[in-house]
């Protein structure tokens, strides 16, 4: 008995102190706690662990300041021509050389029999002073026989007879023995030949000379860009001057392509954010009200939505340019604007109509209905945050379309016309001397493409922001 007696109170668990069973007890616990978040930081937080919407997001925001104060940095008009650098590469150091205005130029005649050695082929050419992008003057040996003088002028040298390029003329009767050459020259290399002509025909020998053209500009025309003061003027032939500089280069017609890219993006730009803005709006309006009646005046409602939809934009696109008298040759940017407002609302109506059926089925909506809330606090408190970020995204996805809309019309002449520069148009433009002068297309064309990509970067980005689903799978 004594040994269980024993045994039995060592098992017993030892007295242990109140406080140490209450840790707690008559103090306050460190409690952390992590601060909530509402809908839009939460939002906001994501967007920015998305590295590629940050930097659509930052693309935006640096087009949106070109837009805005890029004529108050670049200061050059969009309607100047510079005659002098028409469809220049970009440049910003260029150096050109002054000369008269008027070419003194005296046509070479051929000398008489006596006075030249007998040959077949025309050989001996040379150049005629000093070869410009004003003009290129050169002559050569006469043939003996010869009726005249076909001239060719080539940016490659020829291969054989059936390549020496373009024709430039024909000096007909063989008196002649020289040419100038005047014909929107650049200063690059070209290489001239010549082919003899008898009474039987052409020859089939040639001659080839490559000449260089210089940079070169008149001398009324360095004074009328105040290049060189008028005073003084007298004192620069014959010496090189820095022209203006062209970051992007000019078009056919002379005019900077920085600046003309500036004031186009005033028109692309409007014209891509103001339409989605209305249109849009006018979605959420119509969709909001049709989704919140329900029943047999959302049927009917929706039924016109899809009429809308039926309707072919570029046919109202004609007609509306037709209704409101606008003429061949001339911009159509507020019939531009009506087709896209007027056609382009149907779609964000069936998104937001069918956001607001799902949403008059959430509890909290029930509850707020059972505790006597009208439609304007449902509306303002429930429906409107709740379609908000939807609404963003739309309108993230909408205007690259827009943009990209008004640079279709405009490409195929239906939008912006020249002499209104707008993304589009200059695409128009630079489409015609794709092989010989891309930068007239590559430069708007890239406007085009990195804010569409921008835009459409953001939206992905938004999207994923706003998607509850999302967030809560990742928990």
């Amino acid at each position: 008995m004594t040994t269980k007696q024993t045994s039995a109170k060592t098992l017993e668990p030892p007295k242990m102190d109140e406080k140490e069973f209450l840790p707690y007890k008559g103090r306050t616990p460190d409690i952390i706690q992590r601060p909530s978040r509402n809908y839009w930081q939460q939002a906001f937080s994501k967007l920015k662990t998305n590295p590629s919407a940050l930097i659509s997001l930052l693309i935006i925001i640096a087009l949106v300041v070109f837009t805005l104060i890029g004529d108050k940095i670049w200061t050059v008009d969009p309607y100047d021509q510079d005659l002098t650098q028409i469809s220049s590469p970009p440049s910003f150091n260029k150096k050109a050389l002054v000369i008269p205005d008027k070419i003194h130029y005296q046509p070479i005649i051929q000398p008489s029999k006596e006075e030249y050695t007998l040959k077949t082929t025309s050989s001996g050419m040379s150049v005629i002073g000093t070869p410009t992008t004003q003009f290129i003057a050169f002559k050569w040996q006469p043939v003996a026989g010869a009726k005249g003088y076909q001239i060719f002028r080539h940016e490659y040298l020829p291969q054989h007879i059936d390549d020496l390029g373009v024709p430039l003329g024909e000096n007909e009767g063989g008196e002649h023995v020289s040419y100038l050459d005047a014909l929107r020259l650049e200063p690059i290399d070209y290489f001239y030949s010549i082919i003899p002509i008898f009474d039987e025909g052409q020859s089939t020998q040639y001659s080839t000379i490559k000449l260089t053209a210089m940079d070169a500009i008149p001398l009324s025309d360095a004074v009328e860009l105040g290049i060189i003061p008028i005073h003084q003027k007298t004192n620069y032939l014959g010496k090189f001057i820095h022209l203006p500089a062209h970051p992007l280069g000019t078009d056919y017609l002379g005019r900077d392509l920085l600046a003309r890219l500036i004031e186009g993006a005033k028109t692309s730009l409007f014209i891509g954010v103001l339409a989605p803005l209305i249109f849009v709006f006018l979605g959420m309006l119509y969709g909001g009200i049709s989704g919140f009646l329900g029943g047999k005046a959302d049927e009917i409602m929706m039924r016109f939505v899809d009429f809308i939809i039926a309707l072919p934009f570029l046919l109202f696109m004609i007609l509306f340019k037709v209704a409101f008298g606008i003429g061949p040759g001339e911009s159509g940017i507020f019939p531009m604007l009506m087709a896209l407002i007027l056609l382009s609302w149907p779609s964000v109506a069936r998104l937001i109509r069918g956001q607001v059926l799902q949403l008059k089925e959430m509890p909290y909506i029930q509850a707020s209905k059972l505790m006597g809330a009208n439609v304007f606090h449902l509306t303002l408190k429930h429906m409107l945050p709740n379609v908000t970020g939807l609404l963003l995204v739309t309108l993230t996805f909408a205007i690259p379309s827009a943009i990209f809309t008004e640079a279709f019309l405009s490409f195929i002449g239906m939008g912006v016309v020249p002499p209104t520069p707008s993304w589009g148009s200059l695409c128009n433009d630079g489409i015609h001397t794709l092989l010989t002068h891309p930068h007239e297309l590559f430069f708007p064309a890239l406007f085009i493409s990195v804010t569409v990509l921008a835009f459409n970067l953001l939206g992905d980005g938004l999207r994923d922001a706003f998607d509850v689903k999302m967030k809560e799978d990742q928990r």
